[in-house]
């Protein structure tokens, strides 16, 4: 493949997601994941059309869903220094677990529902 074209400081793949209500998706993964704002672009409604944040070295992006882009759910897995606390944040912050703390054959894991339907794993080895 093909080194590509992108800018300093991101990686080549970044989540993309449509949700309801971009704002409170913002506050949800700050304080479930100490997500750092990096841009968030609003329109002339205040609607979000497009923002991104950094989770240690991955970038996230989302927007406001319309009508042309309904919302979209997804899932990501992600590595955590520690599953268990990562997991109780993202509960406190809104989530519902998918899936409890548990220790598999690739670390300690866990699965939660953010308030827009996604998926998130975390995993810490």
């Amino acid at each position: 493949m093909a080194k590509t074209n992108k800018p300093e400081g991101y990686p080549a793949v970044c989540p993309y997601f449509l949700v309801s209500d971009a704002l409170k998706f913002l506050e949800f993964v700050k304080a479930a994941f100490d997500a750092e704002e990096i841009m968030v672009h609003k329109g002339d409604d205040g609607r979000v059309m497009h923002a991104e944040v950094r989770i240690d070295d991955s970038v996230i992006m989302f927007g406001n869903s319309t009508d042309a882009f309904p919302p979209e759910t997804g899932a990501v897995f992600m590595f955590v220094s520690d599953t268990d606390a990562t997991y109780k944040k993202a509960l406190a912050a809104g989530a519902t677990s998918r899936q409890e703390p548990d220790n598999k054959d690739y670390g300690r894991a866990a699965g939660i529902f953010d308030p827009f339907g996604n998926s998130w794993w975390i995993t810490a080895v």
